[in-house]
């Protein structure tokens, strides 16, 4: 009796500790799956934020490009360079060749017209030039630079470069044209050195300045930018809207037409109405100081880097290209 009643508590204490067993592996179960429901629970939830989020980028409007700081830096050292092969590089270069009487005029002639001009192209000369108009000139939109930035909003207008979504700030794009528009009509002035007044060298830049560089660099250098042509349908449209010999596929990188072939036919036209130098065939005209003449002539072939790998308007292969030339074109041209 007493082995059955034994029998039968040792019975009940093993179902026990089997049945507490089962309650303790439930209990440390639950957890697992509570933590797995938590785990699972925040990877589930930011689905909608996340829908919504790319709903509103999609909805923002497109940021406004950002110039690149390195191209806006060679552009500035670029135009720095132009200033320099024109004051007082080219003015030296001229200065030496005249008699030693005439070298404060030169000098003068060359300093003041290209001031002359530089203010004439900010007040109207770069709109005339660089804004959309008709085949021939540009409109008015940038008179006295207007729009190209605005104080209030401390916002700047971006200019186009020769690749998609790369741009400049378009103040020191006009300022690197300014220095262009200069240092053209300077080079006018060597054609009738000595031989004519100061106050028509001015009169006559003017004009010219006006009438024949300003519409010159519009018809070869306008066009809408490399972003305006966003699909072949548009093409043709874009190109209609350019100057008329950038419309005829002339490519001028760096001034062959507007500066050098425009400022040839003008000096060569300007010399032949002013006449021949008085006394000449009857006394000498031998340059005064030919050392003068070759330092201006060393300064203009640094101020070149700046004028033709500059005009690739990026710091690129381009301009690394057009620098390379320059610099052993020229060493292959002293020699030759």
């Amino acid at each position: 009796m007493r082995k059955l009643i034994a029998s039968i508590a040792l019975g009940l204490a093993a179902f026990g500790l089997l049945g507490v067993s089962h309650a303790q592996d439930t209990t440390a179960s639950a957890p697992v799956a509570a933590s797995a429901a938590v785990d699972a629970a925040p990877a589930a939830a930011p689905a909608p934020a996340e829908v919504a989020s790319a709903a509103a980028v999609e909805a923002a409007p497109a940021a406004a490009p950002v110039p690149n700081k390195g191209d806006t830096a060679w552009m500035m050292v670029a135009t720095l360079l132009v200033i320099l092969m024109t004051l007082p590089g080219l003015a030296l270069f001229y200065g030496g060749l005249v008699r030693s009487k005439n070298m404060l005029s030169v000098l003068m002639q060359v300093m003041v017209t290209f001031s002359l001009i530089v203010v004439l192209w900010f007040i109207y000369g770069y709109s005339l030039a660089f804004t959309e108009g008709n085949a021939f000139i540009g409109g008015l939109d940038r008179l006295m630079m207007k729009g190209v930035w605005d104080n209030a909003a401390g916002t700047f207008a971006n200019a186009a470069t020769f690749s998609k979504g790369v741009y400049i700030p378009e103040i020191l794009f006009a300022a690197f044209q300014a220095t262009f528009a200069g240092i053209t009509c300077c080079l006018i002035v060597g054609a009738f050195a000595e031989r004519i007044k100061f106050s028509a060298v001015l009169l006559f830049m003017v004009i010219w300045f006006t009438f024949s560089y300003a519409p010159m660099a519009h018809m070869v250098w306008f066009w809408m930018g490399p972003d305006a042509y966003t699909s072949a349908e548009v093409a043709a449209d874009m190109t209609a809207k350019a100057g008329l010999i950038w419309q005829h596929g002339a490519l001028d990188f760096a001034g062959g037409t507007v500066v050098h072939i425009n400022a040839a036919v003008a000096g060569l036209v300007g010399s032949y109405m002013v006449g021949k130098r008085l006394g000449y065939g009857k006394e000498a005209f031998t340059p005064h100081s030919l050392t003068l003449t070759m330092v201006g002539a060393s300064l203009l072939w640094v101020g070149w880097f700046g004028f033709n790998a500059g005009s690739a308007l990026e710091a690129g292969n381009s301009a690394a290209l057009a620098f390379i030339n320059t610099f052993s074109a020229t060493a292959a041209a002293v020699l030759a």
